[in-house]
């Protein structure tokens, strides 16, 4: 398998679907063009079209991730199509100055922006893959699995583990 499907693929796994199809999807209704959301991210626009592209496979900064989680429920957001212009511009500005101080998981589970409700698993997953790497987030499951293993099974599922594995964890838990 070459680097790009593979990368492919894995963006798959983390973020719910391809990170070029996301953005894709996303662009038209922000009005936004490439460059401009690259910047709201955060990002170079060279680094985002290799994000697009598949060349790399990952967000590593949480900071970026969580912007592009914030757009992505704006988007989703059963009132976005009734936001008027200039509201929706300075939406957008909000997400482009939040520069969260500890990460995107605080930001998350403070609640400062829902996950999307449709399907939480692939955002679930792609936060805790910008923050660790698969054998970072092992070694922290060991670590809990003697005193919460609850824990360290969430960790491994929706952190190592395959979208439809947890898809299938999340809806048993509920």
């Amino acid at each position: 398998m070459d680097v790009v499907a593979r990368n492919q693929r894995l963006q798959e796994e983390w973020y719910g679907e391809q990170l070029g199809a996301k953005v894709r999807r996303l662009l038209p209704p922000l009005g936004l063009s490439q460059s401009a959301f690259a910047d709201v991210l955060g990002l170079s626009a060279p680094m985002l079209s290799q994000l697009m592209s598949g060349q790399r496979a990952k967000i590593s900064n949480p900071a970026v991730l969580s912007r592009l989680l914030a757009l992505e429920a704006l988007v989703t957001d059963p009132g976005f199509p009734r936001l008027p212009q200039a509201e929706l511009r300075e939406r957008i500005a909000e997400i482009r100055a939040d520069t969260p101080s500890t990460s995107a998981a605080l930001r998350l589970a403070t609640g400062a922006q829902p996950l999307p409700a449709a399907d939480p698993v692939p955002a679930i997953q792609a936060l805790l893959r910008a923050l660790a790497s698969a054998t970072e987030i092992e070694a922290a499951a060991a670590r809990l699995e003697p005193d919460l293993p609850g824990l360290a099974e969430f960790l491994r599922v929706y952190g190592n583990g395959r979208t439809d594995h947890a898809r299938e964890h999340y809806t048993n838990t509920l």
